[in-house]
């Protein structure tokens, strides 16, 4: 009896269930990024680059954007870890970068943010691997 109230206790307190990434959660801290950023099939350069297809995208790249020779130069491509570092502390982790930002030092709503960023393709659509239902089981 003891076994059975322990697993899922221990369970609901593991690292990947209490890790999960969630796009929708993602979507609402967005909200604050979206001061300055863009993201999906509309999407257009503002204060900041569009967004679409960040993840696996070379920093500096965005066509039509003015980037800081530090961002440009920054020689950084974006996957999880590498935007988690830099949302976290933008002026750290490329100094010069002109993004005006304090910083998002939530480890859960990063990778809630890094969740709903990875659903947009480069041309702003949304990925439909991610919006399988099997997908949105597994998380």
């Amino acid at each position: 009896m003891r076994i059975a109230l322990i697993v899922p206790i221990a369970l609901a307190f593991s690292p990947e269930v209490a890790q999960a990434q969630d796009a929708a959660a993602g979507e609402k801290t967005f909200a604050q990024c979206r001061a300055c950023h863009q993201i999906g099939p509309t999407a257009k350069n503002a204060v900041g680059p569009v967004l679409n297809g960040v993840i696996g995208r070379k920093a500096g790249s965005v066509e039509g954007y003015n980037y800081s020779p530090a961002n440009k130069n920054s020689g950084i491509t974006w996957d999880e870890a590498t935007f988690a570092e830099y949302i976290k502390d933008p002026k750290a982790k490329v100094p010069g970068t002109k993004m005006v930002y304090a910083g998002l030092k939530d480890e859960q709503r990063i990778k809630d943010l890094i969740a709903y960023l990875k659903q947009f393709d480069a041309s702003g659509n949304k990925s439909a691997a991610l919006l399988e239902p099997q997908h949105l089981a597994a998380r």
